[in-house]
């Protein structure tokens, strides 16, 4: 039982961590990006915390962490592929989003540059493959590559259904991508999702080996001052931010 509760306690402190990140990101990305010199609250709660960040790096944890610690060569055709698909892709994409009109659909973009980028994709795949077969290394990791491709998806199809979910029970929307380079139903976007893929990886490189690192170190009793002090708060502060929604 005490294993048990001490697993959780590292899991709350985990989720409150992410959390905290999140928030200061969103804080500060539109501090210094979209309306610099303005202090906006981007969380939806009262306190620094924003807990789609928390859930979702605890989602990405539990699906990648064992994954990225795997081994994922180049000598693997289905990984060498994916792997220079999707660096092409994102090179492709970003260069059209910095040198052509603002494309606000998916489908817009697919209709002007889907051959384009299909062709690019297949030139950059048959090169790539035809070098590696011809070098004496093929054991080159393509693991945080994939890592960085499923943390994109995971996180777009969090976005998207957060999105639905919020405007469905409460009829407000928090965020609205319909004027948004390459965004979908206004929901998600290439701009946010290529951002949470960044910081997904980045923080499952770095932040997480840390924390399981010094988690186990920590004594039971400050775990449970931290979640006391911290984490009760936070449940207060969403009890409350519900309740006075609902009223």
């Amino acid at each position: 039982m005490k294993k048990i509760i001490n697993k959780f306690n590292d899991i709350y402190i985990t989720f409150l961590v992410y959390c905290l990140i999140g928030w200061l990101y969103e804080v500060l990305w539109m501090r210094f990006v979209v309306e610099p010199h303005k202090w906006i609250n981007r969380g939806v709660l009262y306190g620094p915390f924003l807990p789609i960040y928390g859930f979702g790096m605890l989602i990405l944890i539990f699906i990648l962490y064992r994954f990225m610690k795997k081994k994922h060569t180049v000598d693997n055709p289905i990984y060498l592929t994916t792997s220079v698909s999707v660096i092409t892709t994102f090179i492709y994409i970003t260069i059209i989003e910095y040198t052509q009109p603002k494309i606000y659909l998916v489908p817009d973009f697919l209709k002007q540059y889907g051959i384009g980028l299909l062709i690019v994709n297949v030139l950059a795949i048959i090169i790539t493959n035809i070098i590696v077969r011809t070098t004496k290394n093929k054991k080159i990791n393509t693991n945080i590559v994939l890592v960085f491709l499923a943390i994109w998806i995971i996180t777009t199809l969090i976005e998207y259904v957060s999105h639905y979910a919020i405007e469905k029970t409460s009829g407000e929307l928090l965020w609205n991508y319909s004027k948004d380079f390459l965004n979908i139903n206004r929901r998600v976007n290439w701009d946010a999702s290529r951002n949470f893929a960044i910081g997904g990886t980045f923080l499952l490189y770095t932040i997480q080996p840390l924390l399981d690192k010094f988690l186990p170190k920590i004594k039971d009793k400050t775990k449970l001052i931290i979640i006391l002090v911290i984490g009760i708060p936070m449940i207060l502060d969403f009890i409350f931010h519900v309740f006075l929604k609902l009223v």
